[in-house]
């Protein structure tokens, strides 16, 4: 008669205890850690847009991304079209430059909500000092000294248009980190085109 009242007992213990874990799995989701099913709100918001901007820095920045991305394809053609030292320094220099201010124009346009424009596919005749797909197509087929003369040439006219964009980005623009990019252009280029004029005086 002992053995079985224990036997029962057990059985009512272990039935209560199922109990309370039934109605503990069936508790507030909340009060548990990691079991929030997305009916509370979310607590990764998207920052709020920027407002820090105008027309004129979008602008800037769209069209100063093709016009480096050339820039940096005609620097490209230098190591295997010219024996000239100097130069292979300076497209270098040029390429190393310009490279990092692309990827900084991408960020500063997605902050702005803004896509930054595909570096192919622009107008030769759209924004100041784009060679246009002939002249593009000349300086490939040119090599030793003839290539140096068209490169400067055509470096230093687009070199002139980006510092005539980023003067404007000066005048018109409001956002501080866009118009620090076009003083830098402007500082940079302004110099390099110094540079460049000499050595077409040499070449």
């Amino acid at each position: 008669m002992f053995i079985r009242r224990t036997r029962i007992t057990t059985a009512v213990v272990a039935g209560a205890s199922a109990t309370a874990l039934v109605l503990s799995g069936c508790s507030d989701n909340n009060s548990m850690p990691g079991m929030d099913h997305g009916t509370s709100s979310s607590t990764t918001s998207a920052p709020a847009a920027r407002s820090d901007f105008n027309d004129a820095d979008v602008s800037f920045l769209q069209m100063m991304y093709p016009h480096h991305a050339q820039a940096v394809d005609m620097a490209k053609l230098v190591p295997s079209h010219s024996q000239n030292q100097q130069l292979r320094t300076l497209a270098a220099d040029v390429e190393q430059a310009q490279a990092p201010e692309m990827q900084q124009i991408t960020t500063l346009l997605q902050s702005f909500g803004k896509p930054a424009p595909a570096a192919s596919g622009h107008d030769g005749h759209a924004m100041p000092g784009m060679m246009s797909a002939d002249q593009m197509t000349a300086l490939q087929a040119a090599s030793g000294p003839d290539f140096d003369r068209q490169w400067l040439t055509m470096m230093i006219e687009h070199h002139t248009g980006a510092v005539a964009m980023a003067e404007t980005e000066l005048a018109d623009g409001t956002n501080a980190e866009s118009k620090a990019l076009a003083r830098t252009i402007i500082d940079s280029q302004r110099a390099e085109i110094d540079t460049m004029r000499g050595m077409l005086g040499q070449s």
